[in-house]
């Protein structure tokens, strides 16, 4: 298998650091250059279907994209140590705590740092404006998870799952345009060092 990957880009560091947690070393690492515009060639977009990165290309050729997704096939060929949760329960909590991770604070910081940062505007059109709401929206999230945090030591378990890795790598991206958790959030604090703490933490940085 490959993975095609990007250092420059949020999402594909997550399954950097998914395959890292789980000690994954046999899949090929190829680099895709966005600004390049690797991405939009006619051979990837093939594989792909979409110019978006990460994509996991299996031996006879078939593509998956789309980070969760591959973490999610990657999880069944790999099983342990489990990121998705082992009985009824647990699923269902990090599934609710991934999608929350998602939708309360990753979207929102990849869009303030795609709309926001001077370097970005070399890939789309920047709208001002849709950096300084969805900023607003992310500082909600992160308040949400400091308020889960302090009843748990991670965010869907007491363990780390597939919403850690989502909701740090996005935090941790987004110091691009120095974003920062308020200091009053002490339970983000003390999860985010220990997120910093992990091995799996400097996987592709």
């Amino acid at each position: 298998m490959k993975l095609y990957d990007s250092r420059r880009a949020p999402n594909p560091r997550r399954v950097r650091w998914f395959m890292a947690e789980k000690h994954i070393e046999d899949i090929e690492i190829v680099e895709v250059d966005i600004f390049g515009g690797d991405h939009r060639q006619p051979d990837y977009l093939a594989m792909a279907g979409l110019p978006n990165v990460p994509a996991l290309e299996l031996d006879d050729g078939t593509g998956i994209t789309e980070s969760i997704a591959i973490c999610r096939y990657l999880e069944s060929l790999y099983p342990d140590p489990n990121l998705f949760g082992t009985n009824p329960l647990e699923i269902a909590m990090v599934e609710m705590w991934l999608r929350r991770a998602e939708m309360m604070v990753a979207t929102p910081l990849m869009m303030t740092v795609r709309h926001g940062h001077p370097a970005l505007a070399a890939l789309e059109q920047q709208v001002p404006a849709l950096a300084t709401s969805q900023r607003a929206t992310a500082e909600r999230g992160v308040k949400m998870l400091d308020r889960r945090l302090a009843d748990s030591a991670f965010i869907a378990s007491d363990r780390v799952t597939i919403a850690d890795i989502v909701a740090f790598t996005a935090i941790d991206f987004a110091r691009m345009v120095k974003f920062k958790p308020d200091e009053t959030l002490t339970h983000v604090a003390r999860w985010a060092d220990a997120m910093r703490g992990r091995a799996a933490a400097s996987a592709g940085v």
